[in-house]
C-alpha cells in the first residue's frame, strides 16, 4: 500500500517537474507568454550589445573632425547641418574681417596725413574732397562694428564645434539606454470571464 502511494505522488509530481525545467528554459532564453483573451503570443526578446566606450570614442571622432562622432552614431543627417553652421559662420567671419581691413587701412593712412584712401572721395576731377565722405570717427566706428561681428561669428563657430562634440557624446549615450521589450509600457487585453467581453488596459513590465 506504502508503495501505490509513492508511486501515485511520483505521477502527481512528474508534470510540475517538467513544467518547472520548461519554466527555466523559458527564463535563459528570454522567452515570455503574453495572453490576449484566449490567445497565448510568445515574445522572444532579444537584447543588443552595448558598448560602454561608444560615448567616449563619439566624442573623440567630433573632436578630431566635425560630424564624425555623428557618423559614428549613424545620426549621418546631422553632418550636413554642422557644416552648414561652420560654413555659414565662416562666411560671415570673412566677411566682417575684410571690411575691418579696409578701414583700418584707411585709418592708418589719415593717420599718415594721406587723403587718397577709398572712404576720403574725390570730386568730379579726380581731386579730394575738401571734406572726406567719411571722418576718422566714422573709420573707428566702422572698425568697431566689423571687429565685433567678427568676433562673435568666431565665437558662434566655436559654439558650434563644441556643441557637435557635445551632441554626439550625449546622442551615444542616449543610444546605450536599455530600450527592449523587458522593459516595457505596453497595450494589453484581458478577457472578462464574468461580462463575457474583453478589457483593455496597460501594463508596465519590469523584468529583470
Amino acid at each position: 500500500m506504502q508503495n501505490k502511494v509513492i508511486f501515485f505522488i511520483g505521477l502527481l509530481l512528474l508534470p510540475i517537474t517538467a513544467y518547472c525545467q520548461s519554466e527555466e528554459k523559458k527564463e535563459a532564453t528570454k522567452d515570455t507568454d503574453t495572453i490576449i483573451g484566449d490567445i497565448s503570443v510568445k515574445n522572444i526578446y532579444k537584447q543588443k550589445a552595448i558598448d560602454p566606450l561608444a560615448p567616449s570614442k563619439a566624442a573623440f571622432y567630433s573632436a578630431l573632425l566635425p560630424g564624425l562622432g555623428q557618423a559614428y552614431n549613424k545620426k549621418y543627417w546631422k553632418i550636413p547641418i554642422i557644416y552648414a553652421g561652420l560654413v555659414t559662420t565662416g562666411l560671415i567671419y570673412d566677411f566682417n574681417n575684410t571690411e575691418y581691413n579696409r578701414y583700418r587701412d584707411a585709418f592708418k593712412s589719415r593717420a599718415a596725413g594721406l587723403t587718397n584712401d577709398e572712404f576720403f572721395g574725390v570730386d568730379a576731377n579726380g581731386n579730394p574732397l575738401a571734406t572726406p565722405r567719411i571722418s576718422e570717427d566714422g573709420l573707428i566706428r566702422a572698425q568697431r562694428q566689423f571687429r565685433r561681428n567678427r568676433d562673435l561669428s568666431l565665437i558662434i563657430a566655436i559654439g558650434i564645434y563644441a556643441l557637435n562634440i557635445i551632441e554626439a557624446n550625449v546622442n551615444a549615450h542616449l543610444l546605450s539606454f536599455n530600450v527592449d521589450e523587458n522593459l516595457a509600457l505596453r497595450p494589453r487585453v484581458n478577457y472578462n470571464y464574468q461580462s463575457a467581453s474583453a478589457d483593455f488596459g496597460m501594463s508596465l513590465s519590469f523584468k529583470f
